[in-house]
């Protein structure tokens, strides 16, 4: 950085429809997986801060859960967190994907929200891996298509899979973000409590293991965390989580026959955690049924969905 360069520190919210690949962006943006990836619809619940770094910049990129309609009122306030993210937002980027034929009714969301913000937006065009580049997958075409709805202060087509693109994003996003110094230290990669991340971890196997609607009526509760870092007499991390659900039978498939589908699920997570805090860990998970929770006020109070 020459003598001449400042600094500049600011927040992206990334915004698009569910499955366009935000939180794979984010993981590729910091080279780590911090954010939850899945093929299935929902899968960001909350406005998650990552922080990326370089000797230029500080860019907290705030991964939102994906524009869709809600059904409930852990819908409408995954509906409000979009907004109040882009409301706090420096830039935003809106993802869609080089496949993109039309423009259906969950990016019309999008695009509603993003017509009342008055950061600068940049058009994202991701899974370029997955498109053939011809007459028909050419992203200007999807360039083209996104931008007679509205004006972009920029366009970068990418893959968040391959990496390809990532830098031409950052130097696109640079300019439209005001000089300061970073507010996080260097070696801090999210914005968020080790609960949170814990609860992250458990709820991403979660959604890798199970199938159909199970997923989405899952929610994650760290009833007791334990960490060498705050206990120096212990040699594990401890957690003990509670899996809620809204019926037995929901319940049944989450633990499974003989209690194979719960025990599947602990591996899973015990390692992720055991990767991401560095310590041994002994994960304890048990299942609560919280009939219609997503529609209770109390419940998602208490879970931070409020």
């Amino acid at each position: 950085m020459s003598e001449r360069e400042k600094m500049r520190c600011g927040v992206v919210a990334l915004v698009g429809r569910p499955n366009v690949g935000k939180s794979s962006l984010v993981n590729a943006l910091l080279r780590e997986k911090v954010a939850v990836v899945s093929p299935k619809p929902q899968t960001t619940r909350n406005a998650v801060r990552c922080i990326y770094n370089d000797e230029r910049a500080q860019i907290v990129f705030t991964d939102t859960p994906g524009v869709h309609i809600p059904k409930n009122k852990l819908g409408r306030f995954l509906s409000d967190s979009v907004k109040d993210t882009l409301d706090n937002a420096d830039a935003a980027c809106y993802l869609v994907e080089a496949g993109d034929r039309k423009i259906g009714v969950e990016d019309r969301e999008v695009l509603s929200a993003l017509a009342e913000v008055h950061c600068p937006v940049v058009l994202v065009v991701n899974k370029c891996d997955r498109a053939k580049v011809d007459s028909r997958n050419d992203p200007a075409r999807v360039w083209a298509l996104y931008g007679g709805e509205r004006a972009f202060v920029g366009r970068v087509a990418l893959s968040a899979k391959s990496g390809k693109g990532i830098a031409a994003l950052i130097d696109l996003l640079l300019p439209l973000l005001p000089e300061g110094e970073p507010w996080y230290d260097s070696d801090i990669l999210m914005d968020g409590t080790e609960r949170f991340r814990a609860s992250e971890i458990v709820r991403g196997q979660v959604l890798s293991l199970l199938r159909d609607e199970v997923p989405h009526c899952v929610a994650v509760e760290i009833e007791e965390y334990k960490s060498p870092d705050e206990y120096p007499d212990r040699d594990k991390l401890y957690v003990r989580a509670s899996l809620i659900v809204e019926t037995s039978g929901q319940k049944a498939i989450l633990i499974g026959a003989s209690g194979t589908m719960l025990k599947k699920i602990g591996r899973a997570a015990r390692l992720d955690l055991e990767k991401a805090t560095g310590h041994s860990a002994y994960l304890e998970l048990w299942v609560k049924v919280s009939p219609r929770w997503r529609q209770s006020d109390p419940v998602l109070r208490r879970l931070g969905y409020s």
